[in-house]
């Protein structure tokens, strides 16, 4: 059964209500703002790809703030260990027992600096956790919170140090995207802003807590989607695989990540129901990351962005019944 009309239009009053607020920290990006909010109400992760001092960690910090959620940050770094992020088992001398610390991946919203600097190995630790919302330790698994996400970030011109994240770590992220610089009058009304407060932070009010959020995350997955649109997602989904020049198309949990996207976007828009431009908007974030291009490909400039939107040109778009 898909939502009601009139709950719809209660979460697309609540979306409106929740980037108004957010604005206040980040100017002139709204549009990315509804992108990240769209992954965290699918309970999905969401990677932030851009140069330093774009914003990615403010965005962290207000989008905690607003929601009312608990934020971790955790700076990645080549020296940082698994235990560092999941946490470990310490000797009690009282008890004389091992007892579990939890590390800061224990928080609703988990903000991973600079992803790519920590070594594989560490950024493996994140898989289980990323995927099943547990850690498991000595043998003991320990649930996450819930809602939980990790908005990770990372800089992609500076590779000195990094570690590039694998395959199989890229695919734990439901969303890509980047920031961007803002536009000229944008970034005089961040300078305008800052000197009028006289202060480095930004006061947000909290619009949602986690009771809240929740049930907008639960009213998400009762968005329907037609079976002309399901057919259609899928198709998107498995052109990527016959592009020539794709080593690795998206595969069914990109699809299914797809899907998750797109009906979180429908019920910002206050629809109970995907339709096919839900599904254009949400395939380049969630399908591009996972394209690996051959050698031949990229070296002519190609990007997996324009792969995506090449298959969305080639696939037909259902018709609408009148």
């Amino acid at each position: 059964m898909s939502i009601e009309a009139e709950r719809a239009a209660t979460l697309a009053e609540q979306t409106e209500l929740i980037l108004d607020e957010l604005s206040k920290a980040i100017v002139g990006k709204r549009q990315e703002l509804a992108l990240v909010l769209v992954g965290i109400l699918a309970g999905g992760h969401v990677l932030l790809e851009d140069v330093p001092g774009t914003g990615k960690t403010s965005i962290a910090r207000a989008l905690s703030c607003v929601l009312g959620l608990r934020l971790s940050r955790i700076q990645f770094t080549p020296d940082l260990m698994p235990a560092d992020v999941t946490g470990s088992a310490l000797y009690d001398r009282r008890t004389g027992q091992l007892t579990f610390e939890p590390g800061p991946i224990f928080a609703n919203l988990v903000l991973g600096d600079e992803i790519n600097r920590a070594p594989p190995k560490t950024q493996a630790a994140l898989l289980e956790a990323m995927q099943e919302r547990q850690v498991t330790v000595d043998g003991v698994s320990h649930p996450l919170p819930s809602p939980f996400t990790v908005l990770a970030t990372q800089n992609p011109v500076e590779y000195e140090g990094t570690y590039p994240l694998p395959e199989a770590q890229l695919d734990r992220f439901m969303l890509r995207t980047s920031i961007g610089y803002p536009a000229s009058e944008e970034e005089w009304e961040i300078i305008r802003r800052r000197a009028a407060r006289h202060r480095e932070e930004v006061e947000l009010a909290q619009v949602l807590d986690v009771g809240r959020l929740g049930e907008m995350m639960g009213a998400v997955e009762q968005v329907a989607i037609d079976e002309s649109v399901g057919r259609y997602l899928v198709e998107v989904a498995r052109s990527t695989r016959a592009v020539a020049g794709v080593e690795i198309g998206a595969s069914p949990r990109a699809a299914l990540a797809l899907l998750q996207a797109s009906r979180a976007l429908a019920a910002t828009k206050g629809r109970g129901f995907v339709v096919p431009d839900d599904v254009k908007t949400m395939a380049v974030p969630c399908l591009a990351h996972r394209l690996t291009l051959r050698p031949d490909l990229w070296l002519r400039g190609a990007r997996a962005e324009d792969v995506v939107r090449q298959c969305l040109e080639l696939v037909p778009v259902p018709v609408e019944p009148e």
